[in-house]
């Protein structure tokens, strides 16, 4: 029987979980994407709180592209500056490193987030 791709992405997701946490001082970046959007998040993994969060709807777009995913990278960095963030931990959460994820994180840097 063979792994669907849901279930190889929440494998691999546990396998990155069990490596990296986030704590007050350099917060976990959590992507998730859907057919949507794409949603990037801020967690402080210690006391279970997210910092900061941005995705794409809120910011009016309707197709997810790796322009909208730049966006809500450096939209996130904006309000993590505004709540004194500047380092964080990178969490795929399974995803490939490549297109929609890739932009967000390099949105992210662009907007002064350093990982």
């Amino acid at each position: 029987m063979s792994v669907t791709k849901i279930a190889r992405r929440q494998r691999i997701h546990r396998g990155i979980r069990k490596k990296i946490s986030g704590t007050a001082a350099r917060p976990r970046l959590s992507v998730y994407k859907s057919n949507r959007a794409i949603y990037a998040q801020l967690i402080d993994d210690t006391r279970g709180h997210t910092l900061a969060a941005a995705n794409s709807m809120e910011l009016g777009v309707k197709n997810n592209t790796i322009e909208s995913s730049k966006q809500v990278g450096q939209k996130l960095a904006e309000r993590a500056k505004e709540a004194g963030i500047e380092s964080i931990v990178f969490d795929r959460s399974g995803y490939l490193y490549h297109g929609q994820v890739k932009a967000l994180a390099e949105g992210a840097r662009e907007g002064g987030l350093k990982f």
